[in-house]
């Protein structure tokens, strides 16, 4: 007759409590050492323990012991690697400025050459002003007298008179940098080599004439100050911006926003543009070239 389920189980669970004795003898004279009375269930407890305990001591050692890194395809110290990364990302910084350098001399060697230069890329690493409020693109009556003066250029001969190097000058169509009221004018002797124009709040400062740029910082006397090469000896310096759109050695194009107006500086003020123009190291009137 085949038993009952429970009366096995009850069966098997009487078995691993069944006691056991271990006895250890003496093999010459049988005298009994060491006994110790064992079940099986104690066995399989003992040896589960050991067991476990083998794993965590495993872990710690493949954990916090140096021995780790001779396991394969372990990936290493945490501290290595983080440090590792810092460097990588330190030498591609290092890289890039060295670059960013690098073409900063190509350009002031092509502006000294006369040659065009390349493009620097621009990298920002200042915050700046909410931009979405400033004018950057020309009025309507900017556009159309562009247009007329183009169209006037291409038939136009100067001709040179009086000072040869002077009547070079003639032959440039300056773009106005800002469209405005001209409160000073220029005046050398009163060492003011440029004149001051006010216009609106945040209004766009453009480049008189493509060239390069070959100073874009700050100074106490006249804060944000940007100066641009071009061709022929001619420097255009624009002053008392509150920030700079260009930055060393990129190039310009007559029109193009270098700047916007300011009240930086201890010499301003008010907020306004102070516009010079030097040729061949001396400062000319900007209001004989252009109309504000």
């Amino acid at each position: 007759m085949e038993a009952k389920p429970e009366k096995r189980g009850k069966t098997f669970v009487k078995k691993l409590r069944h006691k056991y004795r271990l006895v250890v003898m003496n093999d010459e004279t049988f005298e009994e050492r060491y006994s110790l009375r064992l079940s099986q269930l104690n066995l399989f407890t003992v040896f589960g323990l050991l067991v476990i305990g083998l794993i965590i001591f495993t872990t710690f050692v493949i954990a916090f012991s140096p021995l780790r890194e001779y396991i394969p395809g372990y990936s290493g110290d945490v501290k290595t690697r983080r440090n590792l990364i810092t460097l990588a990302a330190q030498i591609d910084s290092l890289e890039k400025n060295a670059r960013q350098k690098d073409l900063m001399v190509n350009n002031i060697k092509s502006v000294i050459d006369g040659t065009v230069g390349q493009k620097q890329d621009s990298i920002s690493t200042r915050s700046k002003p909410d931009l979405n409020s400033v004018k950057l693109t020309p009025s309507a009556d900017e556009s159309r007298f562009r247009s007329e003066i183009e169209e006037q250029d291409k038939y136009n001969l100067n001709e040179t008179v009086g000072n040869t190097r002077f009547s070079e000058i003639s032959s440039y169509y300056f773009f106005t940098p800002m469209k405005g009221k001209v409160t000073t004018t220029f005046n050398p002797g009163e060492r003011h080599f440029g004149v001051d124009v006010v216009a609106p709040k945040n209004e766009a400062v453009k480049s008189t004439l493509d060239g390069t740029v070959v100073f874009a910082g700050w100074t106490s006397e006249t804060g944000h100050v940007i100066q641009v090469q071009h061709s022929n000896n001619l420097v255009s310096i624009y002053k008392h911006n509150s920030v700079l759109l260009k930055k060393e050695g990129q190039q310009v194009k007559a029109g193009e926003a270098i700047a916007i107006t300011g009240n930086s500086g201890e010499l301003s003020t008010s907020p306004h543009l102070h516009f010079e123009i030097w040729f061949d190291g001396k400062p000319i009137d900007p209001q004989e070239h252009m109309v504000f």
